[in-house]
């Protein structure tokens, strides 16, 4: 049997239970060895597990790795970063199998997207704020479809997460000015979220390129923009007591609450 698992975005005990039991079970590891935190395979492989890394590897190899295991009646983990499902190339490798007849299944992951905001204690969907969140990467050697150039999709102003575009940030920034952001709109690099190394980079859309060069980061980061970061935003109606909802009813007028003063307390707790 083939397992895909999502290894989480970088900490070691950020992976689901489900996903270190089938580490500890497998024969064979294939694991994305660019981006994947290698302590995850001294704390849940076995010692005599043969362990792979894909990054010098090509899709063939890869398949023919895991179908010679299977045909052996062993078991293999095939461990992607962060959630799979995300620039994770997992659809090309399963149609492979698929046309080789060979069974496997999927676990997911903790997304470094998620990891990232967890890092910036922040909330990607505030209330009057921004209520959608793209996840998206900047154009480089690989193209994007049409309809989906980053200054496209800056029109909408909301929430935008970017993968794999640390090292083109002078043309997000270009992109992203096109759209609804301005110099102004908050942003943050987020390098090696959830790792031992990890660091925060608040800035601006209109000072990325300059923030990544500053701090010598061009790889292993997220791109964070948006409203998000800033101070203001709505209560949320759902713990409002004036708001009914089909578990409690309405009662009191909720406090006023300064909303701002507490988004400033927040910010005030990132990393430069």
């Amino acid at each position: 049997m083939i397992h895909f698992v999502g290894a989480g975005p970088g900490a070691e005990d950020l992976i689901t239970v489900r996903g270190a039991e089938l580490l500890g079970q497998a024969d064979l590891v294939i694991y994305a060895g660019s981006l994947v935190n290698p302590s995850l395979l001294d704390r849940y492989c076995r010692p005599d597990a043969k362990v792979l890394n894909s990054a010098t590897m090509t899709l063939e190899e890869v398949v023919a790795s895991m179908t010679e295991a299977e045909r052996a009646g062993k078991t293999t983990v095939r461990l992607h970063t962060g959630d799979p499902s995300l620039y994770g190339a997992i659809r090309e490798q399963m149609d492979a199998l698929d046309r080789a007849h060979i069974p496997y299944d999927v676990t997911p992951g903790v997304s470094a997207f998620s990891g990232a905001a967890a890092a910036l204690r922040a909330e990607y969907t505030l209330p009057a704020v921004s209520q959608s969140v793209i996840i998206t990467r900047m154009e480089g050697r690989t193209p994007v479809p049409a309809g989906e150039k980053l200054h496209d999709l800056a029109l909408h102003g909301c929430t935008m997460v970017l993968f794999l575009s640390a090292g083109l940030l002078e043309k997000v920034q270009d992109e992203l000015l096109q759209g609804a952001y301005t110099e102004d709109t908050p942003a943050a690099i987020v390098y090696k979220a959830t790792w031992p190394d990890q660091r925060i980079v608040n800035c601006t859309v209109g000072t990325l390129a300059a923030a990544a060069r500053e701090n010598g980061i061009n790889r292993t980061a997220l791109i964070t923009v948006g409203g998000f970061l800033g101070a203001s935003y709505d209560r949320s109606e759902l713990y409002n007591p004036a708001f009914e909802t089909g578990f409690r009813k309405a009662t009191a007028a909720p406090p006023t609450e300064d909303t701002s003063a507490s988004g400033k307390a927040k910010e005030s707790h990132g990393q430069d």
